[in-house]
């Protein structure tokens, strides 16, 4: 089971939202966001190869998604959210897609792709990947970050935030990220475009207005989108007002206006 943490305890008879972090991120990333929704329970996962879960294994997907499966076992968890970023989200639409999802209300996902469709495309992504993971292994981490936070997804990042996301995720065991990253490479993942609109869950895709490669796969993927003002790839850290904004309005509906298939 992974390691997660409580971060509220709502009214009972709301589902929770459980929480799932991006790569190089931990339970903590999602602090400011969940106390903007202080009726819900809320639990924040920590993903293998990260925070109190570094030293957890992970094969695949498939893998990941049983380890969320028990984890929401542990915790009695039997009506739940799952709201993702970029890794999360898209282990969040695995899990939905494939998973033991009994008690699934629906899922939001900001910045996760839902997969490449070419098995050259996936060739290129895991060799693409594996060089990271190469240096994660060898190099110091906060040297690798320096390199890491300057790809084209990052640019609308201030200097100021770039650093202090270098400064707290310099914590993570750079081994321990090379394997979760090769293990859930966008190389590995399925094509999840079909079974995401074949899902009857409500899903909402939320991107930041600058995000425009995120935005552009949510529209050819034909899933429904909000963005989210003053923000790109990582919208809950630039603005999480807005965010928090958008997430209440796609709960307060249950999200029954957002179902994939309608």
């Amino acid at each position: 089971m992974l390691a997660s943490r409580v971060l509220q305890r709502g009214e009972s008879h709301r589902p929770w939202l459980v929480w799932l972090h991006g790569l190089l991120g931990n339970n903590n990333e999602w602090r400011v966001i969940a106390s903007r929704f202080e009726p819900w329970s809320s639990l924040a996962i920590d993903l293998p190869g990260h925070g109190d879960s570094a030293a957890q294994p992970c094969k695949d997907f498939a893998d990941i998604s049983q380890q969320i499966t028990a984890t929401l076992q542990q915790h009695q968890i039997t009506r739940y959210w799952l709201v993702g970023y970029s890794l999360g989200g898209r282990i969040a639409m695995y899990h939905a897609c494939y998973g033991e999802h009994q008690g699934l209300q629906g899922i939001v996902i900001e910045g996760g792709n839902p997969g490449l469709e070419s098995e050259e495309l996936r060739a290129q992504r895991r060799a693409h990947d594996a060089n990271w993971a190469r240096r994660f292994r060898s190099e110091p981490i906060a040297q690798v970050l320096l390199d890491w936070y300057q790809q084209p997804i990052f640019d609308d990042l201030s200097a100021v935030h770039r650093e202090a996301l270098i400064a707290a995720r310099s914590a993570n065991v750079g081994a321990a990220v090379a394997d979760m990253l090769e293990a859930t490479s966008l190389g590995r993942q399925p094509w999840l475009v079909p079974q995401l609109q074949r899902l009857t869950l409500p899903m909402r895709v939320l991107c930041g207005v600058d995000d425009h490669k995120f935005q552009m796969l949510a529209r050819e993927a034909g899933l429904p989108l909000r963005t989210v003002p003053q923000a790109g790839h990582n919208a809950h850290l630039a603005n999480p007002a807005d965010f928090a904004a958008a997430l209440h309005e796609f709960l307060a509906n249950e999200g029954t206006e957002y179902a994939v298939s309608q």
